[in-house]
């Protein structure tokens, strides 16, 4: 990997994306192909990965963005656009690899107050401009944040396949991602939760569990994670709704027929 750029007085910022996943629930139907994990399934004719990463790369204050993918995997190699780097260090769950990568990180030079803005890589609908707030609500934090929205649905709590209770959505947030934190703080956090087995489904639980809490930032409700095949046809509208239509260019008249007389009809 690529040395960072000597150490200022001005934050910095990387990007760290887990992808070395296989996404079983998103294949279910059989309609993807089986050969690729999903994350590097097609959406608007092209990896979903690369619509992550084209988002990070459009945000200036990313020192730059490390992918973290399982051993062996060299999808990503000739894809990557500039300032991307691959590592193939990914482990067996995701808090593994984003441990790994962030080991990885501080080995090229990432210090343990530096930011690091983890993202999943099938939440490919993120922008830059949801990146560019996130960073701008938790530069100045002590402990950091999250993406987040508001959950907006009566929620039930199952068992067995019937309804037990409804439970307040008051103060309920449907986490997502970036998740923002200092290098050096996750670190500890992640290894701490490890330790204890603590179980982590986020970087924000990790942080929790360490006994920090996480500032909410709100995000978009685009920025979903595609988790099903149905998320599939739903992302690629999306992308497809935020290219710019071609105008259409309208033939001009053949010289035959501007050259031609006006009939009697339309003569004075």
């Amino acid at each position: 990997m690529t040395p960072p750029a000597p150490k200022s007085l001005i934050p910095r910022f990387f990007a760290l994306i887990p992808c070395a996943g296989q996404g079983t629930r998103a294949m279910a139907d059989g309609a993807r192909k089986a050969s690729l994990p999903k994350q590097y399934q097609p959406i608007a004719g092209v990896p979903m990965a690369m619509h992550t990463l084209k988002a990070f790369a459009a945000v200036p204050r990313i020192a730059s963005c490390l992918v973290v993918v399982a051993p062996g995997d060299s999808f990503l190699q000739e894809l990557a656009p500039a300032g991307v780097e691959v590592a193939p260090c990914g482990g067996d769950s995701r808090a593994a690899s984003v441990l790994a990568g962030l080991e990885q990180l501080a080995a090229s030079g990432a210090e343990a107050d530096d930011w690091v803005l983890v993202h999943d890589a099938a939440r490919c609908l993120i922008t830059a401009t949801l990146i560019e707030q996130l960073i701008d609500a938790c530069h100045s934090d002590p402990v950091g944040g999250l993406l987040a929205q508001p959950v907006p649905d009566t929620l039930k709590q199952g068992q067995d396949g019937r309804v037990v209770e409804t439970v307040s959505r008051e103060d309920k947030w449907q986490a997502q991602t970036p998740q923002m934190f200092r290098l050096g703080a996750l670190t500890q956090a992640l290894k701490m939760a490890v330790t204890l087995g603590e179980a982590v489904t986020d970087e924000a639980s990790a942080m929790e569990a360490a006994g920090l809490a996480p500032k909410l930032v709100r995000g978009s409700a685009h920025n979903f994670k595609v988790t099903y095949p149905e998320d599939f046809v739903l992302a690629e509208a999306l992308i497809n709704s935020r290219t710019p239509a071609k105008p259409r260019v309208r033939k001009a008249a053949s010289k035959t027929a501007a050259a031609a007389p006006l009939t009697n009809e339309s003569q004075p």
